[in-house]
């Protein structure tokens, strides 16, 4: 085995992509491994203010085995070739290469990431797995400044799907931890990613 890899999870907005910035390792963005917006499979809201639109929280419309093969890939072998996600465009815009540069560790990050990391512990992949939570109104107005800024859907949609989220956090968190994630604030994340650094390092 090249690598192993350091999961982040966490509701939408909690910070997940700075830490993983912050951490200085090579990341792989699981979002990019969303489904294109014209796939038939794709959920959708069935009921509440937002009813009859897809439903992007769900992790139905991520491709999960498509992500945990990649993970596969740059763990055995140290590069992939990964999908580039446009959320403007609804869908894939082509690929990049990812390589780990001789990394021993890496970063995946996305709010799904906590769909992997039962799978990725079972295959011997996985090093350490965080969900990044902070206050829920924290984690409502960072992600929606970001959502508006970007604009990622029209301000009423966001607005609607922001309050949504927010009030479901607790769940998002709880199913996690469930999952194989200890719950930590970004600060909390990063000391333990940068002790687990060390020792692998030191070939601990």
């Amino acid at each position: 085995m090249h690598a192993r890899v350091i999961v982040l999870a966490g509701p939408s907005g909690a910070g997940k992509s700075r830490l993983a910035e912050r951490i200085g390792l090579p990341v792989l963005r699981l979002d990019d491994f969303y489904k294109n917006g014209d796939d038939p499979t794709l959920p959708r809201i069935t009921e509440g203010a937002n009813a009859g639109i897809v439903d992007w929280d769900d992790p139905g419309s991520w491709l999960r085995d498509d992500a945990v093969a990649t993970l596969g890939l740059l763990c055995r072998e140290g590069r992939a070739e990964v999908p580039l996600y446009d959320i403007v465009r609804d869908g894939r815009h082509g690929s990049r290469p990812l390589d780990l540069g001789g990394h021993e560790l890496f970063v995946a990050e996305g709010i799904f990431a906590q769909e992997v990391v039962p799978l990725c512990r079972a295959a011997g992949l996985l090093a350490a797995a965080y969900c990044v939570r902070q206050h829920p109104l924290v984690t409502f107005w960072r992600r929606l400044t970001r959502d508006l800024r970007e604009h990622r859907k029209p301000p009423l949609v966001l607005v609607r799907r922001g309050v949504a989220l927010l009030r479901d956090q607790r769940r998002v968190v709880s199913h996690a931890v469930a999952r194989g994630c200890e719950p930590v604030t970004p600060e909390g994340a990063l000391t333990s990613v940068r002790r687990l650094v060390a020792r692998t390092s030191a070939g601990d």
